[in-house]
């Protein structure tokens, strides 16, 4: 499954893959293949990413109607 909200995110922040690889210490490679689906993300790295763009993982790598439901189930 593609990361497609990932990808967007990076580049509104106008970030490379290896820049993104280096801020969370992997390879360019692996990076790729994290927002291309190819690989799991690892609990560790969700959280760096989140926190490289200050957002919430849920906002990151949730879909959007789990993320709408979980919040009028919140209310």
């Amino acid at each position: 499954m593609t990361r497609i909200k990932l990808r967007y995110i990076r580049k509104e922040y106008g970030y490379t893959y290896q820049q993104m690889a280096s801020k969370l210490g992997i390879t360019k490679s692996y990076y790729w293949q994290i927002e291309n689906g190819k690989r799991g993300l690892s609990y560790d790295n969700a959280l760096k990413i989140a926190s490289i763009f200050q957002r919430n993982p849920d906002d990151i790598f949730l879909p959007e109607n789990n993320h709408m439901s979980r919040l009028a189930n919140s209310e």
